[in-house]
């Protein structure tokens, strides 16, 4: 009965499972032929499903040899991600493989095979990944190892070090987030299907790895206290409480949520950066695939804004909600309407006591100035009667049937 209230809640939400069910979804990801590819790209590939669901399908709908290229260049740096996350490795071996790991694209045989973390397989087969890179273009070829070069560097300097001062914060991010943005912009327009202005605005690029990361870092604020890990800024933190962990302490809890709408305020900021990028793209594949993450991540923020259960467990946005966006975020204009209405979801759950009020009111307002077409915004929530009521019917009828289709669901969101 739970699952039903949550239907009934949201009825607009089982009509568009059920339209991302039955064919919608291949709008937005058509399926890709494998069977042309030769041995190594399958491999490739089949590592690239294993190691991201959230990226796998979005990247195998981009077009022409730009797929190909993406799909290389994101298991490189997951590999690189894998040899920095792994705490079995000791420091005097992960510094100078961080430091050089471009240079074993190079290099046909090396592999790493010592490696505990559950994405081990693309350092384990690291040489066929290497062979796909040596296959790419010179152009491609250039762009991934410049960026693993430099993403390397960036990851060995933090980690003796925490995130200390709102700029370390977002050199951190750049490090492990906006190289990537800038990397895949550089690949775009190396393509040509994007004009040469894509790539060479670096900080467009890296303020959308920005957004991306920043979100992910404030949502997963209890995973990573439960790991060990610690990535909001010292300089935020210190002033709600002693410790980074005293957060998640019951007690703490007002001052907490204040800490955590701070940040949700900075990761704001990136937000017309991210529409000003969005714009200039013309390939739809493209498009598709820079803006689906993107409204995804301010929707998260919405729901993390202000909500106490960042801190005490696990925050997520609802499936029908994710396919929605997926389905609906495929022009500006439609983003722009997304961007706005999350932004107005957070200002009508914003506290007039909240020491972030006033900049939050600001970066909303920057955001509304950014997101606001000439004409009038046409609502995102309206349903014709008939689909809401075919909905309500369907979800007193068909629940158990949902929780099935949710499940399945999840294998693509």
């Amino acid at each position: 009965m739970e699952l039903l209230r949550k239907w009934l809640g949201h009825p607009e939400d089982i009509y568009n499972l059920l339209r991302f069910k039955m064919g919608g979804y291949r709008a937005v990801m058509p399926r890709m032929d494998t069977d042309s590819l030769g041995c190594g790209l399958r491999t490739c590939y089949r590592y690239l499903n294993q190691t991201s669901r959230s990226f796998a399908a979005v990247i195998q709908a981009l077009d022409g040899e730009l797929r190909h290229a993406v799909c290389i260049f994101y298991l490189v740096l997951r590999a690189l991600d894998t040899v920095e996350d792994d705490m079995s490795i000791p420091l005097d071996v992960k510094v100078p493989m961080l430091h050089e790991f471009h240079s074993y694209l190079y290099q046909p045989d090396w592999k790493y095979t010592e490696s505990k973390e559950k994405d081990r397989q693309v350092l384990e087969d690291f040489p066929t990944i290497s062979m796909e890179f040596r296959k790419l273009s010179k152009v491609y070829q250039d762009v991934i190892s410049d960026i693993c070069h430099k993403m390397g560097v960036g990851m060995a300097e933090f980690l003796e070090k925490k995130v200390d001062s709102q700029h370390e914060w977002d050199k951190y991010c750049h490090y492990v987030a906006g190289l990537v943005g800038i990397g895949l912009s550089r690949l775009f327009s190396a393509s040509e299907l994007e004009d040469s202005i894509v790539g060479q605005d670096t900080e467009l690029a890296n303020s959308m790895g920005l957004f991306l990361q920043k979100t992910n870092i404030i949502r997963d604020y209890l995973e990573d206290q439960m790991e060990g890990r610690e990535f909001w800024p010292r300089e935020v933190w210190s002033r709600y409480a002693k410790k980074l962990s005293d957060l998640a302490k019951p007690e703490n809890i007002d001052a907490a949520v204040q800490c955590l709408n701070e940040l949700i305020t900075n990761a704001l900021h990136h937000v017309p950066d991210v529409l000003t990028y969005l714009s200039r793209l013309k390939n739809q594949s493209v498009f598709n695939f820079c803006a689906i993450p993107q409204v995804m991540a301010i929707a998260t923020l919405a729901a993390c804004y202000n909500n106490q259960q960042v801190f005490k467990g696990v925050v997520k946005i609802r499936k029908g909600q994710a396919v929605t966006l997926m389905m609906d975020a495929t022009n500006i204009q439609a983003v722009k309407a997304i961007m706005y209405q999350y932004v107005e979801e957070i200002y009508q759950k914003m506290p007039s006591t909240d020491p972030s009020c006033r900049r939050t009111q600001q970066a909303i307002a920057a955001i509304r100035a950014a997101s606001l077409p000439a004409g009038p915004m046409a609502s995102r929530h309206h349903y014709s009667p008939i689909y809401l009521s075919c909905a309500m019917l369907l979800a007193a009828l068909s629940w158990q049937y949902l929780s099935t289709l949710s499940k399945a669901t999840e294998e693509m969101v």
